[in-house]
């Protein structure tokens, strides 16, 4: 009698009638098989490992990579019952400051983005990066064939030896080419003096973008519009320490686990080796 009575105030409370409910309590519980099961875990590690990035299209894709038939509304489907929600991303401010003093260097790109061979073009920009001690600043060095980070310099300070030193780990890391684009905005770290005479040792050919071309230099700019919303702002950096350790493991999971669609679904690392074994072939 307790029992009925209980049952029907939640029931008049929350106003659904008492044969509903009981109706529903009888119902089975809805069983999903052991595939079903395993797909729901690789969806929730995926979207996990992405830092809550992936949306519907970009899990689909990378659920097809782990063997996975799938198709998107199935993954929307998924993502819904699962909760998987993506936050939005916030706009990429600029960070680098033209310097008119400074002579900049002719555009050598021309928004071409996209080289048929590696170590062709470099692209190179500076963002901030905010931490509990204050502000970072990171350099990175990308080879726009692949779309992949191959030299990057974080410090308190936004100078050319920033610059410089992303580059040179770029230089060292590809086997000292010879002949490359190295394409920037004219902040003035790029302008500088320093680093046009530490470039022109190296055999590096600098190229800036035109004065108020805002896509002249998108890709980098897209890069860093993934690495800051969604990976970096996603969790509170209370040290300098703390901030350079998360930096190296976005970019890793960048070049290591991030699919491109322009490089056919895969990651940098994994289009430039299927590349290069297709042209031993050849």
């Amino acid at each position: 009698m307790q029992e009925g009575y209980s049952v029907s105030l939640c029931c008049k409370t929350l106003g659904l009638s008492r044969s509903g409910y009981y109706a529903w309590e009888k119902r089975p519980a809805q069983l999903i098989t052991n595939d079903t099961l395993m797909l729901h875990r690789e969806a929730k590690r995926l979207f996990k490992a992405s830092r809550y990035s992936l949306g519907s299209r970009e899990l689909m894709k990378a659920l097809r990579k782990q063997g996975y038939f799938i198709g998107r509304y199935k993954t929307r489907t998924i993502m819904r019952k699962l909760g998987l929600v993506v936050r939005q991303r916030v706009a990429y401010k600029v960070t680098t400051k033209r310097d008119e003093c400074q002579l900049a260097a002719p555009n050598l790109v021309n928004m071409d983005f996209n080289p048929d061979q590696p170590n062709q073009v470099w692209a190179g920009d500076i963002t901030y990066l905010k931490t509990g001690q204050g502000w970072m600043y990171l350099s990175v060095a990308m080879d726009l064939y692949s779309r992949r980070i191959i030299g990057w310099a974080i410090n308190k300070r936004m100078t050319s030896d920033l610059v410089l030193q992303s580059v040179k780990q770029a230089y060292w890391l590809r086997g000292h080419p010879k002949g490359v684009i190295f394409h920037s905005d004219r902040g003035s770290q790029y302008t500088s003096k320093k680093l046009k005479k530490s470039l022109t040792k190296l055999g590096i050919k600098q190229s800036m973008g035109d004065v108020g071309a805002c896509w002249d230099n998108a890709v980098v700019e897209r890069f860093f519009g993934s690495l800051k919303h969604d990976w970096i702002l996603k969790v509170q950096h209370a040290t300098y320490e703390s901030m350079a350790a998360d930096v190296a493991a976005y970019m890793k999971y960048y070049n290591l686990k991030r699919l491109h669609t322009s490089n056919g679904d895969m990651t940098p690392v994994e289009y430039e080796n299927y590349q290069l074994k297709v042209s031993t072939r050849a």
